[in-house]
C-alpha cells in the first residue's frame, strides 16, 4: 500500500517555507548574465567587482570578525553573501565571453561587410524563416567559427558564435557538429545575445569530414520517425515527429496557429516535459520490477542519454535533460528536497557555462516550469487528495496547472496577451500527452530494425495526437480565449508579482473564497458580454492589418462575414487565424501586390474554407514560383484571374479600389519586384487608405512624378516595404496619414522598421502602430472620428 505523503516528501521545508537557500546565487548569476548581454563587458565587470566587496564585507561580518551577528542578521548574510557571489561569477564569466564576441578583429570586419571564407561547426538545427527576397526560405544556422580568411589571406581565429543565413538547399540537412567551410559576406549582429558576426553565405557548404556518431544516430533515427509517420493523416502525421523531437518540419500551419492560439505550443519543443515522460515510464517499469532507488535512477540516466541522443544533443535539449536531471539526482540521494536546490544549482552552472541562456526564453520557460512543478504541485495535489480527489487526477490537474501559471508571466510579455483557454486546454491534453511520446519514441527506437513496428507504433501513437489536434482545434475558437496584457519585460514582471501576491494571499481561507467569488463573477458577467460584442474586430474597423510574421496582409470589410484581401503574407497559417478571428467567411477579391514569397506565401491560408470570387495581380509577374503559387490556389479554389491596370477602378461593396501604380514599368532598380508593386487607395466608410505594397523610393518618386497633386491623400498608410529605409521623404508629405500600420515580423533580421523612419513618423504627429509589437492592428471611423485598435483593446484610442 502506497504511504501518505507528508510534509517530508514535499520540496518544502518546515513551517512552509521553500528551501531557497542557493536561489539568490542562482537568480543573481542569471540578472547578471543577461544584463551583460545587453549593456556590454564594462558594465557587468564594474558590477562583479562592487558585488565582490559587498560580498568579502558580508563573510567577514558572519564569520565574526566585523562582530557577532544575530539569528535573523546571519540568515540574511548569507542570502547576501550568496546573491553577491552570483553577481561576481555571472559577471566575470559573462565579460570574459563579451570580451571575446565584440574583439576588434572579427568587429572591424563585420561592419565593413567583408567577403571571407569560414570554417564552421554547426551548433543546432538550421531554422528555415520567411523573407522578403522572392525566395522561398532563408536558413537560420546557428555555428561556431573555428577560422576564417579574408581576401587578402590572412587567418583569424575566435572561438565565438556566427549566424549563418543562407538560401541554397545544401543548408538544410546538416547536422549538429558537422564541421564545415562556407565563404559569404560578414554582418554585424542585432545584438542581445553572444552571436558576433552574421554571415551571409554566398552558396552551399563544404563539409568537412562527417558529424559525431551520436548526431548520426540521431539523424537515422529522427528520419525513421519520419518514415513511420508518413502513412499517418497529416494532421496526426505532422505533429508526432514535433511531440517526440521537436521536429515541426511537416506540422500543417493550420495547427501551428491553433497550439499557439491555445497555449499549447511547448509540446512542439523538446523541453523537461519530455525527459521527465520518458524517464518516467523507465522509472514505472523499473519499480514494477522492483528495482531498488540506485538501480532505477541508473536506468533512467541510460534512458536520459539515449533521448538526449534521439532529439540530438543540441543546447537546447541539453539544457532540457538538465532539468529532467534533477528528479533523477533527488531520487537516489533519496530527498526529494534537494529538488529545489539542485534547480537553482542547475541554473548557476548552465548560466555560466553559457551565458547566451540568460536571455532565450525557451531556458526561462524550463526553469520556471520545473521550479511551478517543485513548489507549487505537491502542494496542490496534496489538497486536492485531503478534499478526496483521487490520486492520479489529483496529480493530473495540479502538475499541469502548476507549470501553466509559473509560465504565465514569460509568455504573457513575449506575446502582449493572458491566454484563458491555455489551462483548461492544457488539462484535457494531459492524458494525451504521455501516450503519443512513448509511443513515438518507441517508433522511432524500432524504425532501424524494424520498419512494420514503427509504423504500428506511430499508428497507435496518432491516437493520442489526434485528440490534441481536437483539443487545440476548438480551443482555438473559444470567444474571449485571449486577454491583453501588457507586453515586454514589464509586463511580464507585473504579471510575476501580481502572480507571487494572488499565491501569498489565497493561504488565508477567508482570500481563498473572495478569489474565487471574485473570479466565478468575473467569468459569468464578462463572458456572454463578449459572445454577443466582441472586442476583436471593433465596431467600424475600416482596416486590418494581420500579424502574419515577416510579410503582408491586409483586410478591407466590405459587408458582415466578407472582405477584400490584399497579399497574403508568408505562411497559410498566419493569414487563415487572422481571417478567423475576424469572422471572414467569404473573399470576393483577393488582390497580390507583387509574387514575393513574404507576400504570396500564404494564398492557400486565404482559401482555405472560403469562396474567393476572384484575384487581381499585377501585369510584372516575377518571380516566377510566386506567380506559380497563386495560379495554383486560384485554380484550385475557381476564382477568377484578373490583372490590374493603372488606373483601374473595381467597387466591392462598400469598398472602392483605385490602382495608382506602376505609373510605368521600372527596370533597374534596388528591386524591381518591388518597385512594381501595386499601389492601391481604397476608401472605406469615407477614410482613404493608401496600401503601395512593398514600392521602395524608385516607384515613390515615380508616383510623385505621375499623379496629380493630392492623389497620394490618405488618413491611413500602410507603411511599404516593412518599414524598411528605402523610402523617399516626399512621398510622406504628399501622404500626409493619421495613421500608420507597419506589418513587421518579430526579430527580422532585416532591421525592420527602420528607426529613423518611426522616428519621422513620431515628428509628423502620426500613430505608428506594428505588428510584431501590437498583433493584429486596426483603423476604426466612428462618431469619433478615426481611432487605431490592437487586436484585444476594448476601445479605440485616438490617432
Amino acid at each position: 500500500m502506497r504511504a501518505t505523503p507528508d510534509a517530508s516528501d514535499s520540496p518544502i521545508v518546515a513551517g512552509g517555507v521553500p528551501d531557497l537557500r542557493l536561489a539568490g546565487l542562482a537568480v543573481s548569476a542569471w540578472l547578471t548574465a543577461l544584463a551583460g548581454l545587453h549593456l556590454g563587458a564594462a558594465t557587468v565587470l564594474l558590477a562583479a567587482v562592487l558585488a565582490a566587496v559587498f560580498s568579502a564585507a558580508g563573510a567577514l561580518h558572519l564569520v565574526g570578525v566585523l562582530g557577532r551577528p544575530g539569528r535573523r542578521a546571519r540568515r540574511h548574510g548569507w542570502i547576501a553573501v550568496a546573491v553577491g557571489l552570483g553577481i561576481v561569477c555571472g559577471g566575470t564569466v559573462g565579460a570574459a565571453r563579451l570580451v571575446v564576441r565584440d574583439a576588434e578583429a572579427l568587429r572591424s570586419l563585420a561592419e565593413q561587410r567583408a567577403s571571407v571564407t569560414a570554417e564552421l561547426v554547426v551548433r543546432d538545427d538550421s531554422r528555415p524563416v520567411r523573407g522578403n527576397s522572392g525566395r522561398p526560405a532563408t536558413l537560420l544556422v546557428t555555428t561556431e567559427l573555428v577560422a576564417l580568411t579574408e581576401p587578402d589571406g590572412r587567418r583569424l581565429s575566435a572561438p565565438v558564435q556566427v549566424l549563418v543565413l543562407a538560401a541554397h538547399p545544401a543548408w538544410q540537412g546538416l547536422l549538429p557538429g558537422q564541421r564545415l567551410t562556407a565563404q559569404g559576406r560578414l554582418g554585424v549582429p542585432r545584438g542581445g545575445d553572444l552571436t558576433a558576426a552574421v554571415l551571409s553565405a554566398s552558396g552551399p557548404p563544404v563539409r568537412r569530414g562527417a558529424p559525431s556518431w551520436a548526431q548520426r544516430a540521431a539523424g537515422s533515427l529522427r528520419a525513421g520517425l519520419q518514415r513511420a509517420c508518413a502513412p499517418l493523416p497529416d494532421e496526426q502525421g505532422g505533429l508526432l515527429p514535433g511531440l517526440v523531437v521537436g521536429d515541426t518540419s511537416r506540422l500543417l500551419p493550420t495547427v501551428e496557429e491553433d497550439f499557439r492560439a491555445t497555449g499549447m505550443t511547448h509540446l512542439n519543443a523538446v523541453s523537461g516535459s519530455n525527459v521527465a515522460i520518458v524517464v518516467g515510464a523507465v522509472l514505472l517499469l523499473a519499480r514494477w520490477c522492483r528495482a531498488g532507488p540506485w538501480l532505477a535512477a541508473g536506468l533512467c540516466g541510460v534512458a536520459l542519454v539515449g533521448f538526449v541522443i534521439l532529439v540530438r544533443p543540441s543546447p537546447s535539449v541539453v539544457r532540457a535533460a538538465t532539468m529532467g536531471a534533477i528528479g533523477l539526482a533527488a531520487l537516489a540521494a533519496g530527498r526529494p528536497r534537494a529538488a529545489l536546490p539542485a534547480l537553482a544549482a542547475a541554473v548557476t552552472v548552465l548560466v555560466l557555462l553559457d551565458p547566451a541562456l540568460a536571455g532565450d526564453a525557451g531556458f526561462a520557460l524550463s526553469v520556471l516550469a520545473t521550479g511551478g512543478l517543485l513548489l507549487l504541485a505537491p502542494r496542490w495535489r496534496d489538497g486536492l487528495r485531503r478534499r478526496g480527489v483521487p490520486s492520479g487526477l489529483a496529480e493530473a490537474l495540479a502538475v499541469p496547472a502548476a507549470a501553466q501559471l509559473a509560465c504565465t508571466p514569460v509568455v504573457a510579455g513575449i506575446s502582449g496577451t493572458v491566454s484563458l483557454a491555455a489551462v483548461p486546454a492544457n488539462l484535457l491534453a494531459v492524458p494525451a500527452i504521455a501516450p503519443a511520446t512513448v509511443l513515438g519514441v518507441l517508433a522511432a527506437t524500432v524504425s532501424p530494425i524494424w520498419p512494420a513496428g514503427a509504423e504500428f507504433a506511430a499508428w497507435l501513437a496518432s491516437w493520442p495526437a489526434w485528440w490534441l489536434v481536437l483539443v487545440a482545434r476548438y480551443g482555438a475558437r473559444l470567444p474571449a480565449g485571449t486577454l491583453p496584457w501588457p507586453g515586454g519585460v514589464w509586463g511580464a514582471l507585473l504579471l510575476a508579482a501580481l502572480t507571487v501576491a494572488l499565491l501569498v494571499a489565497v493561504r488565508r481561507p477567508v482570500v481563498r473564497r473572495l478569489v474565487a467569488v471574485v473570479t466565478v463573477a468575473a467569468v459569468l458577467g464578462t463572458l456572454p458580454v463578449r459572445l454577443v460584442a466582441r472586442g476583436w474586430p471593433p465596431p467600424g474597423w475600416v482596416v486590418v492589418a494581420c500579424a502574419v510574421g515577416q510579410g503582408d496582409a491586409v483586410v478591407l470589410p466590405v459587408a458582415a462575414g466578407r472582405a477584400v484581401v490584399v497579399d497574403a503574407g508568408p505562411e497559410p497559417g498566419a493569414v487563415d487565424g487572422c481571417l478567423r478571428r475576424l469572422g471572414i467567411r467569404e473573399v470576393p477579391l483577393f488582390v497580390v501586390s507583387h509574387y514575393h514569397a513574404d507576400h504570396v506565401g500564404g494564398v492557400a491560408g486565404v482559401f482555405n474554407g472560403r469562396r474567393v470570387a476572384a484575384v487581381l495581380t499585377p501585369s510584372r509577374r516575377e518571380p516566377e514560383g510566386g506567380q506559380d503559387l497563386v495560379e495554383a490556389a486560384a485554380d484550385a479554389g475557381q476564382a477568377r484571374l484578373l490583372t490590374a491596370s493603372v488606373g483601374g477602378a473595381y467597387r466591392v461593396g462598400g469598398a472602392e479600389l483605385v490602382v495608382l501604380g506602376p505609373p510605368y514599368p521600372l527596370r533597374g532598380t534596388r528591386s524591381d519586384p518591388n518597385n512594381n508593386s501595386l499601389v492601391l487607395r481604397v476608401t472605406v466608410a469615407g477614410v482613404r487608405i493608401l496600401l503601395p505594397g512593398d514600392a521602395e523610393s524608385e516607384e515613390q518618386r515615380a508616383l510623385l512624378d505621375r499623379l496629380p497633386l493630392g492623389a497620394l491623400r490618405a488618413e491611413v498608410l500602410k507603411v511599404a516595404h516593412h518599414g524598411s529605409a528605402y523610402q523617399d521623404p516626399e512621398f510622406f508629405e504628399a501622404v500626409r496619414p493619421a495613421v500608420a500600420l507597419v506589418p513587421v515580423g518579430t526579430g527580422n533580421t532585416y532591421g525592420h522598421p527602420h528607426p529613423e523612419l518611426l522616428a519621422r513618423l513620431a515628428r509628423d504627429g502620426v500613430r505608428v502602430l506594428r505588428t510584431d509589437t501590437d498583433g493584429d492592428v486596426a483603423a476604426v471611423h466612428g462618431e469619433g472620428g478615426l481611432a487605431v485598435v490592437v487586436r484585444g483593446t476594448p476601445a479605440g484610442r485616438q490617432p
